[in-house]
């Protein structure tokens, strides 16, 4: 049997993740990732590791990154030399300032090979420099003397969830943006090796699945009554934010993708509301969680030096729009009486801001009435109801309507995150969307990551993914799926305008002429849809009315369903 460093070494490495909690690695096959890619499939024979194969690095590192949202744990991708890292740099983007923990495992040549026009050999070490958490360049299997790869896979996993990084004796680390203690975050190992690539694993090669390791103790600030305050909650700001609305009887104003978008202090309509000088105009404090930015009224109040901002740090940046915001890892509020005159009257503009979108009952005395006039018009009416076309709004308001706390519900940034945005009422739902940078990469491959960790030996949930025909077409590559991998339950909605509308708000819009718009912004197209399906083997709809859209949204789902939604420009 030949004998391979590069093999015992990933052996080693995949052993210490797997011991250290880490339970799925998403790879795309590569030359000179082979014995990472063999090792944690021969681990995945054992049951010990979830092995997830994506063709498209791109693709693959969004996956690992929907995975890692919902679970929360680290997931490791694995990709060959050259142009295949830098197709994971998106995802390291967004995982950088999102908060998701991820483990970056490059493959790479060795050092003599390195800057001498080798094939597939580039400047790998410290490519995701501002966005890792800790970079480390690892020594070439069979020159690593006593090395412990032991030692790299415990302190990759630990510091990935925010644990503090600091220089040893063990790993060359290279420091990249600054860390900070409770934020997780991106991993980068570069993993060089030699010929032999890879060898045949011994049966006798296991690995033990461990406890994910505890997250480091944060210092709470104390939160007082007394100014009047305002709960602001941006995309991941989770359940926490509702909590401490709830607590300090505090009006909460939550966006659709934070996660907070339900209780009683819930604002709706909170657009025009923080325009108001009698609430927007008087708040004195706000308390950030997660990372607000669908709306240009928050981004104004954030802005402004005449309150204080204290933010719960959540992502790789502080939260600082105004120069003088306070971060923190956590709040509690401390005991005393409520403003309720303060919170009343956000309460009062709230109803009276709230959109019912829900149709009207039928007219059950006309459609049994013996006047034929009278039961003409009730049952025009109620075929009027029936054939409604779909708008943005009433299609984001069928898919919220549709999703409950077992289903998970992905937002793609496109023109319909903000029309759901300003209509929705208050659930609680679990929400995701990358808002960390608020592309539109890999938003088809993101929810295909929660959906296969939200369905791993939990509820029969469905994810559900709402997007607009770009968004959705900058991610085709992410339909495919393995046919030896379970499929998951996804419907990915997308409400097809036939191109970019979400530039009619922008100032390009009133000032470039017509056909450059059209060209350079607009970007019209002619996709057939059901015909992407079927390559792929989706299920497929076209929904042109609400009543269908309904039906088939809450349909028993069986796996994989794509479901169009023509919409007017």
């Amino acid at each position: 049997m030949t004998a391979s460093p590069a093999t015992d070494a990933a052996a080693r490495l995949f052993a210490s993740l797997i011991g250290h909690g880490v339970r799925d690695v998403v790879l795309s096959p590569g030359s000179r990732s082979q014995a990472l890619a063999l090792a944690a499939t021969h681990f995945a024979r054992q049951g010990s590791l979830r092995v997830h194969v994506r063709i498209d690095e791109r693709v693959a590192g969004f996956t690992a990154l929907g995975i890692a949202r919902e679970q929360r744990v680290p997931v490791a991708v694995v990709c060959t030399s050259g142009t295949a890292v830098a197709n994971l740099l998106p995802a390291t983007m967004e995982a950088f300032h999102a908060g998701v923990p991820l483990l970056l495992l490059t493959a790479d040549r060795p050092p003599e090979l390195r800057g001498v026009g080798a094939n597939q050999a580039t400047v790998q070490p410290g490519l995701f420099a501002p966005f890792a958490r800790l970079s480390i360049d690892a020594p070439v299997p069979g020159d690593d003397g006593d090395f412990d790869w032991t030692a790299l896979g415990e302190r990759a996993v630990a510091v990935a969830l925010g644990a503090e990084t600091a220089p040893s004796e063990e790993v060359v680390i290279r420091p990249t943006a600054a860390p900070i203690v409770g934020v997780a975050g991106p991993v980068h190992l570069n993993l060089p090796s030699r010929e032999p690539l890879s060898a045949a694993l011994s049966s006798s090669a296991i690995a033990m699945p461990g406890p994910v390791p505890a997250a480091a103790p944060m210092t709470p600030l104390t939160v007082q009554h007394g100014p009047r305050t305002l709960v602001l909650a941006g995309a991941d700001a989770g359940p926490d934010a509702e909590a401490v609305a709830h607590a300090g009887g505090w009006p909460l104003v939550a966006e659709i993708v934070s996660g907070a978008r339900f209780g009683r202090d819930l604002v709706h309509g909170y657009r025009g509301l923080l325009r108001d000088d009698a609430l927007g105009g008087r708040v004195q404090r706000v308390i950030v969680f997660g990372h607000p930015t669908l709306s240009r009224e928050a981004t104004a109040l954030l802005r402004r030096t005449d309150i204080e901002i204290i933010a719960v740090r959540s992502g790789g940046e502080a939260l600082d729009l105004n120069g003088r915001t306070t971060p923190v890892a956590s709040v509690v509020v401390a005991e005393g009486e409520p403003d309720r005159a303060w919170l009343g009257s956000w309460r009062a503009a709230s109803a009276a801001a709230s959109v019912d979108l829900t149709d009207p009952a039928p007219d059950a005395e006309g459609l049994l009435s013996t006047d034929p006039a009278v039961r003409r018009e009730a049952v025009a009416t109620e075929l009027a109801a029936v054939r409604r076309p779909l708008d943005r709004t009433l299609l984001a308001d069928a898919v919220w309507r549709a999703t409950w706390p077992h289903d998970r519900l992905v937002f793609g940034s496109s023109r319909l995150v903000r029309a759901a945005d300003a209509v929705l009422p208050g659930k609680k739902v679990p929400v995701h969307a990358n808002r960390g940078l608020a592309g539109i990469d890999g938003t088809i491959a993101t929810a295909m990551g929660i959906a296969i960790a939200s369905q791993t030996g939990g509820p029969a949930g469905t994810t559900r993914v709402l997007l607009g025909d770009l968004t959705f077409l900058h991610d085709v590559g992410a339909l495919l799926l393995p046919p030896d991998e379970r499929e998951p339950r996804l419907q990915v909605i997308v409400g097809n305008d036939r191109g970019g509308t979400i530039f009619d708000s922008l100032e390009v819009a009133t000032q470039a002429p017509v056909e450059d718009l059209d060209r350079a912004f607009y970007t019209p197209h002619t996709v057939g849809f059901e015909h992407l399906a079927r390559a792929y083997g989706w299920e497929y709809q076209r929904v042109t009315t609400r009543a269908v859209l309904d039906q088939v949204l809450t349909a028993p789902a069986g796996g994989r369903q794509l479901i169009e939604v023509p919409l007017e420009r």
